[in-house]
Formats: C-alpha cells, structure tokens, sequence
C-alpha cells in the first residue's frame, strides 16, 4: 500500500474510510492510497462541532465497521469551507446594486428572515413592506450617540435605514429598498449587522427600590 508525504500544517489523525460516493467540496483536496483523514478544530469552542471527518469511537473500531463499508480504497478527502448561506447575516455583505426590475421579497419570505434578527418587525406603509426597530434610551445624548453608532455600521454598506429620533429618548430605524418598492435581501443584512451595536450604556438606568 502507498504511503502518502503530506506537508500540511494541521494535526493528521487516523480516521475511517469514507465510501467514493460521499465526495464533499472544499478548496484543499488531498488523494491518499491509505485510510486518512483530516479534521479542523472548531475555533473557540463553541457548539459548532468540528468540519471533516471525526476520530472514530473506539466501540467502532472494535467492531471493525470499516471493514464492512463499501468503497473504494483510494478515496479523496477534502477540508470542508463554509459557503454562504452558512455565514450568518451579519457576515454577509450588501448587494451594492439593486436592479429596479428585481421584484421586492415577498411577505413568506419576509417572515422567514425576521427571524434572524431581533428587535425588528415587518410593517406595511402605502403598501410597501418594510422592517422597524425601536430603541428606548436613557436621554436625549444617548439617541444622538446610538445614531452615530448606527451610521459608523452602516457607512461601509451603502445600505442606509431611514432613522427618526423621536421624543427625547426614542430611536426609530426603517430599513427598505425604495428602488423595488420593498425588502431585499440588503435590509436584513444591515438589521443584523444593526443588532450587534452595544446599547446597553445607552439604556435608561433600572431604579433600584430599598
């Protein structure tokens, strides 16, 4: 059996054959002759879990499952990369054009995305679907430093909510795409991207009763 030289800077453990019929796409390709795999570690530890292959248990080596696997002995392995619809929406970027042919997203689809953000709801304005966020702030500064916030987000987007600063202490955001007359994909984007301000040295101060 070959022996395969790999130059790779990740940790190469010896995992189970995976059948030819199960070929996943990815940028880095290795082809072995002998029963490799590859595993990155999931980054921070979170709930993720690991992309590729695992290490099998050791009941399943005791089994010798592998041996009762149909394949082929020369199989391709490859390092799994996220595509897009695998990034959340606030990793996305906006669409720096929106073709006024293109059709607003409809209501179902609408409903479908919101819940990928918090805070926003869908309302209906002269027939135009839109997404509205308030914030409720400590004082009149606070609203002034939460829209300086917001624009610093938005500013690299080319994508910008309509915001009102109403009463002294209320921020209203409406996000739309005026050239189809509705929601593109580009409104959630920036809710999300929107979401993840930090407001809470802007909030009005919890009383504390002795």
């Amino acid at each position: 059996m070959a022996t395969a030289h790999l130059s790779f800077p990740l940790r190469l453990p010896h995992l189970s054959h995976t059948p030819s019929h199960c070929k996943p796409t990815g940028l880095f390709s290795v082809s072995t002759r002998s029963r490799l795999g590859f595993r990155l570690p999931a980054m921070g530890g979170d709930m993720l879990g690991d992309f590729g292959a695992r290490d099998p248990f050791p009941a399943e080596l005791e089994s010798q499952f592998g041996e009762k696997v149909l394949g082929n002995v020369s199989t391709e392995h490859k390092i799994l990369i996220p595509n897009l619809d695998a990034l959340s929406l606030a990793q996305q970027q906006c669409d720096p054009y929106v073709s006024p042919m293109q059709p607003p997203m409809s209501e179902d689809e609408a409903t479908k995305l919101l819940k990928k953000v918090i805070g926003w709801r869908l309302i209906n304005e002269e027939g135009n679907l839109k997404l509205q966020c308030l914030w409720k702030l400590r004082d009149y500064q606070c609203g002034i430093e939460l829209i300086n916030r917001i624009y610093k987000v938005v500013e690299s987007t080319g994508h910008f909510p309509d915001l009102h600063l109403e009463q002294p202490n209320q921020i209203r955001a409406v996000l739309w795409t005026s050239s189809i007359g509705g929601l593109s994909m580009n409104d959630f984007i920036v809710a999300a991207k929107l979401d993840e301000i930090k407001t809470s040295d802007l909030a009005p101060r919890k009383r504390v009763w002795a």
